[in-house]
């Protein structure tokens, strides 16, 4: 547990850092520069190369935080068995980071959909006004709840890794090892309990 992985923790965190930053940033930044755009046909485009922009630079940030989180868990595999509390959060950080590709990549699908557009009247990126075609606009208020669901569920990553960071101090280790090894040693006792309650139902029954 002494073992140095820098290079593993470096991608998990630049990783996730351009995956929650350039999200938040391209909700409140690409897009709302675009809405700005006198001509409102020119404001789907120019967001759209934006995001089209990004999108290599995204993809390969979630591929070194995905790269950086497994080996990081491989690596801490033996804590996860043996202190209590790490594989509860480790399932949390799975199951935050499995929502935030599927968010991720369906607002991609529909970014992508609304480039294919061209140049639709708009009041913004993700805003119709009365002039836009009905699909766009689906597209766009879907679009509107997505843009902020991904630095939601980044950020509750962020939030997760640094309360697992705790977790790595000598005294929490100490704390979640004797703790798995109290839970273990109970079990057999919790188990004996059952097995007599059920037998004196039984008898019960029997003398019924």
């Amino acid at each position: 547990m002494s073992e140095r992985h820098t290079a593993l923790r470096s991608m998990h965190d630049l990783g996730l850092a351009a995956w929650f930053g350039g999200s938040l940033m391209g909700a409140l930044g690409v897009n709302g520069a675009a809405a700005q755009i006198s001509d409102s046909t020119q404001r789907l485009p120019v967001a759209s190369a934006g995001w089209s922009r990004w999108t290599p630079v995204n993809a390969a940030a979630i591929g070194a935080h995905l790269a950086g989180a497994a080996g990081e868990l491989i690596t801490e595999s033996p804590r996860v068995m043996t202190q209590r509390g790490v594989g509860r959060m480790s399932a949390v950080k799975t199951a935050l980071t499995v929502g935030a590709l599927a968010v991720t990549g369906y607002s991609r699908l529909l970014g992508m959909r609304l480039e294919k557009a061209g140049n639709q009247p708009v009041e913004g990126t993700t805003e119709p006004n009365y002039q836009t075609p009905g699909d766009v606009a689906s597209c766009q208020r879907k679009m509107k709840v997505l843009q902020w669901t991904i630095p939601a569920l980044t950020g509750a990553l962020v939030v997760v890794t640094s309360y697992m960071g705790e977790q790595q101090k000598p005294g929490q280790v100490f704390r979640g090892m004797l703790g798995r090894a109290g839970g273990m040693m109970s079990a057999p006792k919790t188990m004996g309990k059952i097995a007599a309650m059920g037998a004196a139902k039984r008898r019960m029954a029997m003398a019924d």
